[in-house]
C-alpha cells in the first residue's frame, strides 16, 4: 500500500513538473484501517476450507471460525494466551488488525513461516514469518 502511495505521489510529481503547474501533495492514507473496513467477498472456497485449528509450536495455535459475510473470528494462542480478532475473507487471505497493524494470513509451506520446527510441513498458514502454523 505504500509502495503505490510512494509511486502515485512521484508520478504527479513528475506530471506537475511537465505541466508547470504546482500541486499540494495528496493526503496520507490512514496507517492500520480495521479489518472490517477491507472489502469482503462470499466466503472463497480456498480461505474457507481454512476453518478449524492448526497448530503451532509449544502449545500455539490458530484457530479459524467462519462467521457471516466472509468474516472470521481469528484465534491466536501464543505463549501470553489466547486472543480474538475479526478477520476478513479474500480470495487467497484474511486480513485482520492486531494491535494497530493490518495483518495477513496467507497459506504457505512450512518453509515459508520462518520457523525450523514447521520446516517439513507442506500444509500451512502464515501471519508473517515468524509466526506460521500447519496442520498435520
Amino acid at each position: 500500500m505504500r509502495l503505490l502511495y510512494l509511486l502515485a505521489t512521484i508520478a504527479s510529481a513528475f506530471l506537475a513538473m511537465a505541466c508547470g503547474r504546482k500541486t499540494a501533495p495528496a493526503p496520507l492514507p490512514p496507517q492500520n484501517p480495521p479489518a472490517s473496513e477491507v472489502p469482503a467477498v462470499p466466503y472463497p472456497s480456498v480461505v474457507h476450507s481454512w476453518a478449524g485449528k492448526w497448530n503451532g509450536v509449544e502449545g500455539t495455535y490458530l484457530r479459524i471460525l467462519a462467521k457471516p459475510d466472509s468474516k472470521y473470528e481469528v484465534i491466536i494462542r501464543n505463549l501470553d494466551g489466547e486472543r480474538s480478532f475479526e478477520g476478513v475473507g479474500s480470495t487467497d487471505h484474511i486480513t485482520f488488525a492486531r494491535d494497530g497493524a493490518l495483518e495477513k494470513i496467507s497459506a504457505t509451506d512450512g518453509a515459508a513461516t520462518g520457523m525450523k520446527w514447521l520446516a517439513g510441513k507442506s500444509n500451512c498458514l502464515t501471519v508473517r514469518v515468524g509466526e506460521g502454523y500447519c496442520r498435520e
